[in-house]
């Protein structure tokens, strides 16, 4: 085994293998019933006639591969997702576009097609969509909300940077500002929508709500397709490892859900790891408890994206059995690693990587560094590790204080060279 350079961080994380693992079981009509290709090709036509739509980079980290004694290393960097600076473009504005659907079918008393919107934006403008976000997501529903003509009501919690409100706030959206954590943000987005006759674009599933973090979960599952069509036009095969970030766990049931359902009968499929931070590890929590746990308090992590308590009730029904292991990371892991993708290693790509997109990253090395671990979860010199970096620097200047240089200066320079 190649042992770690001691040029890298050397990292730690708190590994579970999860014993609900189901290797063999087939993916099945009730997970169907979840996300399913067909719905992935509505959400793919969809989301390709978006003014700005272009494919993401996957960048390939060999000097790090090496480093780690593993054979490929794949980040698919979301960082430039319709100038949004995150994947959460595809799933908070593909639901707020097929809630619009259906509030215009109820309200025309015909079936309204998401290619029918832009033709149908003054019968949009007195509707409101509204949800709860660390910012990502917020952002993302608000570019959807002016993107096909309706009103728009974010709500953000007390620790929610300025830059991401004003972000958000910049495309047009009413930001409300709570006390408590994410989860009181979400309470209240869903008090103040009931009493208002709001909509809801949540990406957390809860009993009586299912259909819109459905189709937020269907729209990530498009950048897991691109992913993959990029490894196959480069005449490579499927990733042997998957390390996917997790908040509520929508984001990683989509991607395990899309490598599951499309298995080959009798095909391993990759091994697939959740990562969360140590402070709001849920996912984790449920896996050990065997039911699904929550985390309260106020979640205190840098990992501002990910900091939710609540896991999602769809997302389980994908990760209960379709998660490998979960693994939790502490913060200055992920600082460590911005600065790493930074400044990378001589011959690897230099990535713009906010605090969220790293925590998959920032796991594998650590897993890859612990021989125990390693053995764990079958890493060796022919493994091909996939991650999915979910966000840039959303919040720039929260970006220049963790890594010490702004994400200008770092582009500017990569561009130099």
């Amino acid at each position: 085994m190649t042992m770690p350079s001691p040029s890298l961080p050397q990292l730690q994380a708190a590994l579970f293998v999860n014993p609900a693992f189901a290797s063999a079981e087939a993916y099945g009509a009730e997970r169907a019933h979840i996300l399913n290709q067909e719905a992935l090709a509505t959400a793919r036509v969809a989301i390709a006639r978006w003014p700005g739509h272009a494919p993401t980079p996957l960048c390939g980290l060999p000097a790090l591969a090496r480093e780690l004694g593993v054979a490929a290393l794949d980040y698919k960097d979301e960082g430039g997702r319709f100038g949004l600076g995150s994947f959460k473009a595809l799933g908070g504005a593909y639901a707020v576009g097929r809630q619009l659907c259906r509030a215009l079918s109820q309200r025309l008393g015909r079936a309204i097609g998401l290619e029918e919107l832009p033709a149908l934006r003054a019968q949009c403008a007195d509707i409101t969509v509204t949800c709860a976000t660390d910012g990502n997501h917020g952002r993302s529903v608000a570019w959807g909300a002016r993107m096909f003509g309706c009103r728009c009501v974010i709500y953000i919690h007390a620790t929610v940077s300025e830059g991401r409100r004003a972000a958000i706030a910049a495309y047009g959206a009413e930001v409300v500002r709570t006390r408590g954590n994410y989860d009181d943000a979400v309470q209240q987005a869903d008090r103040d929508a009931r009493a208002q006759g709001w909509f809801v674009i949540s990406d957390t599933s809860y009993p009586g709500y299912m259909d819109v973090p459905r189709d937020v979960m269907q729209g990530y599952q498009v950048m897991v397709e691109e992913a993959v069509g990029q490894l196959e036009r480069q005449g490579r095969p499927w990733p042997t490892h998957i390390f996917v970030q997790a908040g509520v766990g929508g984001f990683a049931a989509a991607v395990c859900a899309y490598f599951w359902e499309h298995a080959r009968p009798g095909e391993a499929r990759p091994v697939f790891v959740v990562v969360e931070p140590e402070r709001a590890d849920c996912l984790m929590r449920s896996a050990r408890a065997g039911r699904v746990t929550a985390v309260t308090g106020d979640l205190d992590t840098l990992m501002a994206g990910l900091a939710c308590g609540e896991v999602s009730l769809l997302a389980w029904e994908i990760l209960e059995r379709g998660a490998t292991a979960f693994c939790n990371i502490a913060d200055d892991s992920a600082v460590a690693v911005m600065r790493l993708l930074a400044h990378p290693l001589p011959g690897d790509p230099v990535i713009v990587a906010g605090e969220s997109a790293v925590a998959g990253l920032a796991a594998a090395i650590a897993v890859a560094q612990d021989p125990a671990q390693r053995t764990a979860l079958g890493i060796d010199h022919e493994s091909r590790l996939l991650f999915f970096g979910s966000e840039a620097d959303t919040d720039p200047a929260l970006y220049e204080q963790l890594v010490g240089t702004s994400a200008a200066k770092i582009r500017e320079a990569d561009e130099r060279d």
